[in-house]
C-alpha cells in the first residue's frame, strides 16, 4: 500500500515538474490574476512587474454623460498615462438639487445614494477605465474641506456652489478638490467637539467612515483594474478645523492600522496605501519600527547586478549633519563670491559674519512630527501594500530655503530632495512607493490658483496683491516642463514605482447647471447658452490648450525609464 502510494506522488510531480505553472505573489488570500500586487518592493500584475506614470483627475464621476466620462479616458490612455487617481468620495449634508453625490452625513446619521447621479456615475468611471487599459487609484477621502464663511471670508453655501472672488463669479459645487466631503465633514456631524482630528480619535466618527469604506471596497472587489485604496488624501492632524494639542503622529498612524485592516478584512484582493504628503518624523516614537535583522546575502551569480546598498536610515543627526554641511558650503561660496552683507568689512577683508551656531538648525516641519505624519511608521505598517507620498512646492514646505539658489532652482532641487528621500524609504522598507500627486503653478495658471486648505484664489485678478509679494505668481510654462522632466527621471533613477502628475484636464464637455461642468453666466449673472461645451475644473493645476502637449510629451519622454517589464 506504501509503495502505491509512494508511485502515484512521484506520478504527480513528475507532471508537475513537465507542466510548470507561471506563479505571481498573491495579496492576502486574493487572486494572483491581474490584480496589482507587490513582491521585493515592486509592483506585480500578471507575474510580471508593473511601473507607471498616471494623473489625477478627482472630478471624473461629476461628469455630466457616459460619453464624457469615455472620451476623457480615451484621451487620458491615448497620452500614455497607464493609472488615474480620483476621489472614491462626494459628501453632502443637504441633498442638493443637481449634481452627483454620494454620500449625505447629516445629524449623526448616513445616507448612500446608490442611484444614477451617485455610486452608479463610479461603477461607470471604473468600467470604462478597464475599457481604455487604465488602473484607477481611489480615494476614500479628503483631509480637506473648508466651507465659505466659517473657514474661510464668507461666501456661498457649500451645498450649492463655491465663491471663487478671484474670478467674480460663482463656481459649482465639486469644482474644487476640497468641494467633495471629507474628514471634517463627519466631524461636524458627529458630536459637538469641532476639532479636526477627532476624525482619528471618535470611535463614532471612526465607525461611521468604517461603514462608507466598507459600501465602496465591497462593491469592486473583484474589479482587477482597481489599483488599490488610498485611506485619504492628505491624512494630517491638522485641517481648515483645528488639532487638539494631544493629536501627534501616532494618532494618525494608528488610525492608517485600525482603517487599513478594516479595508483588508473587506477586500483582500487589493492594495491599501495612505495619501499621505509623505512627512518624516525621525526622533518620533513609532508605533511599527523598522525591524533589522538583514539575512545572510550569499555571492551574486555571475553577470547578475549586484544589490545597492541600503540607504542610511533618516535620523535628526543624519539630518543636522546634512544641513550643516550645506550651510557651509554657501557660506564658502559666499566668501568667495564677496556676498556676505551681514559682515563687517575691515581693511578689505570681510570679518565678524554671522555664524549658524545660535541659529536654529532644526529639522523643520516636514522632518519632525509638526503635521502629525509619520510617513515611515505608516508605510510599515502590515496592511499597507505601499507608500505614497506628494509634492506641492506652491503650497508646503519641504526642506530648507537654500538663499545662493533663485527661486526656480530651489523649488526643482526641493523637490528633488524629497522625491530621493522618498525613493530611499523603499529600500528601507522593502515597499514600493509612488509619487501620487505632483505639481507646480505657472504664471498663466496663477488667476485660477486656489491652495488645497481654502475655496478662495489669492492671486485673482479682482484680490488684493498677495503679501510680501513683489513679482507675478508662478513659473514660466518651459520651468514647469523641466522640473518635471528632472523629477521624474529623478523618481525612475531611485526606484520609485509610480508616478502621477497632477491634474489631467478635458475639454468639449457637456454642461449642466449644478455640476462643476456648468454654462458660464453673463455679466448680469444669468446663464447663458446652455448648449455650450464646458472644460474640467481647474485649481490652477489644469493645463488645458497651450502647453497642454507640451506637458504630455515632455512626461513621456522622461517616463521612458518606466517601460515595462518583458520577463
Amino acid at each position: 500500500m506504501l509503495f502505491i502510494l509512494l508511485w502515484q506522488l512521484l506520478a504527480v510531480l513528475a507532471v508537475s515538474a513537465a507542466n510548470p505553472t507561471q506563479t505571481t505573489k498573491r495579496n492576502n488570500n486574493g487572486p494572483a490574476s491581474d490584480f496589482v500586487t507587490v513582491r521585493d518592493g515592486q509592483f506585480f500584475v500578471n507575474g510580471s512587474s508593473f511601473r507607471f506614470v498616471g494623473t489625477n483627475a478627482y472630478w471624473l464621476h461629476t461628469l455630466n454623460t457616459e460619453q464624457d466620462i469615455d472620451n476623457t479616458l480615451a484621451n487620458i490612455s491615448a497620452a500614455g498615462f497607464t493609472v488615474v487617481r480620483t476621489w472614491a468620495f462626494n459628501d453632502v449634508e443637504t441633498i442638493p438639487e443637481n449634481g452627483t453625490w454620494f454620500q449625505l452625513i447629516s445629524n449623526g446619521t448616513l445616507t448612500i445614494n446608490d442611484g444614477p447621479n451617485g455610486l452608479q456615475k463610479l461603477d461607470k468611471v471604473v468600467e470604462l477605465a478597464k475599457k481604455h487599459g487604465l488602473y484607477v487609484l481611489l480615494s476614500l477621502t479628503n483631509n480637506w474641506s473648508p466651507i465659505p464663511g466659517i473657514d474661510v471670508p464668507a461666501g456661498f453655501s457649500p451645498l450649492e456652489i463655491k465663491q471663487l472672488q478671484a474670478e467674480n463669479r460663482t463656481s459649482p459645487r465639486n469644482s474644487l478638490s476640497n468641494d467633495y466631503g471629507g474628514m471634517d465633514v463627519y466631524v461636524r456631524n458627529f458630536g459637538d467637539i469641532h476639532e479636526h482630528d477627532q476624525f482619528y480619535i471618535n470611535q463614532t466618527i471612526v465607525d461611521a467612515f468604517k461603514n462608507y469604506t466598507s459600501q465602496i471596497v465591497s462593491r469592486y472587489v473583484n474589479q482587477s483594474n482597481v489599483f488599490g485604496w488610498e485611506l485619504a488624501n492628505d491624512p494630517r492632524c491638522n485641517s481648515t478645523l483645528p488639532a487638539t494639542p494631544i493629536c501627534q503622529t501616532t494618532t494618525v498612524t494608528q488610525w492608517h492600522s485600525d482603517v487599513a485592516q478594516h479595508v483588508k478584512s473587506v477586500d483582500p484582493n487589493h492594495l491599501v496605501s495612505s495619501g499621505n504628503q509623505g512627512y518624516f518624523c525621525a526622533d518620533c516614537p513609532k508605533l511599527f519600527p523598522r525591524v533589522v535583522t538583514p539575512p545572510p546575502q550569499p555571492s551574486p551569480a555571475p553577470g547578475s547586478r549586484r544589490r545597492r546598498n541600503l540607504p542610511e536610515p533618516l535620523s535628526k543627526a543624519k539630518l543636522l549633519k546634512e544641513r550643516k554641511a550645506a550651510w557651509k558650503q554657501e557660506r564658502e561660496r559666499k566668501k568667495r563670491s564677496g556676498e556676505h552683507a551681514d559682515g563687517v568689512k575691515i581693511r578689505g577683508r570681510w570679518m565678524s559674519t554671522k555664524t549658524r551656531r545660535q541659529e536654529d538648525l532644526g529639522v523643520g516641519s516636514a522632518f519632525d512630527g509638526t503635521h502629525g505624519v509619520d510617513s515611515e511608521d505608516i508605510i510599515n505598517i502590515p496592511q499597507i501594500g505601499f507608500g505614497s507620498f506628494q509634492l506641492f512646492p506652491n503650497q508646503y514646505q519641504y526642506g530648507p530655503v537654500d538663499t545662493s539658489l533663485p527661486p526656480f532652482n530651489q523649488t526643482l532641487q526641493t523637490g528633488l530632495d524629497w522625491i530621493r528621500r522618498h525613493a530611499d524609504a523603499a529600500r528601507l522598507f522593502g515597499k514600493p512607493v509612488s509619487l501620487t500627486g505632483f505639481g507646480l503653478v505657472t504664471a498663466n495658471n496663477s488667476q485660477s490658483y486656489v491652495p488645497f486648505n481654502t475655496t478662495v484664489a489669492p492671486f485673482g485678478s479682482d484680490q488684493a496683491p498677495a503679501a510680501n509679494t513683489s513679482q507675478p505668481f508662478g513659473i514660466t510654462d518651459a520651468e514647469r516642463d523641466e522640473a518635471y522632466r528632472q523629477w521624474i527621471e529623478a523618481g525612475i533613477e531611485g526606484g520609485l514605482q509610480g508616478i502621477i502628475q497632477y491634474q489631467w484636464s478635458q475639454g468639449n464637455l457637456t454642461t449642466q447647471d449644478g455640476s462643476p461642468i456648468a454654462p458660464l453666466p453673463d455679466e448680469s449673472g444669468t446663464t447663458t447658452n446652455q448648449d455650450s461645451t464646458g472644460v474640467s475644473p481647474n485649481d490652477g493645476y489644469g493645463i488645458l490648450g497651450q502647453g497642454q502637449q507640451e506637458v504630455i510629451d515632455t512626461i513621456k519622454s522622461a517616463s521612458q525609464g518606466f517601460a515595462p517589464d518583458s520577463t
